[in-house]
């Protein structure tokens, strides 16, 4: 009888593992501003470790910074190069 019981347990935790990866999307960090940052995980759609120009389209203040961010002109954002713009006051 206890085998069904913690059958049942542990397929009761499975949808919880579903609730973990949806944090990967939510807004981790805060700008200078005060607005929130979506994660450099949560932009890099294709986890290929760098965010493209299509990848940043998420986050319009990052689009705008994007050029300058770009620090060795390569046309990605690497983790380094994120953490810096995100850090950056908005231009005015």
């Amino acid at each position: 009888m206890k085998t069904p019981l913690l059958a049942v347990a542990v397929l009761a935790c499975i949808p919880l593992a579903g609730v973990a990866a949806e944090d990967k999307a939510k807004p981790t960090a805060k700008t200078e501003t005060g607005q929130p940052a979506l994660s450099f995980d949560a932009l890099d759609a294709n986890k290929d470790g760098r965010i493209s120009m299509p990848e940043a389209s998420a986050d319009a203040k990052l689009v705008e910074s994007f050029s300058t961010a770009d620090k060795n002109g390569d046309g990605y954002l690497d983790r380094a190069e994120y953490e810096t713009a995100v850090k950056q006051p908005p231009k005015q």
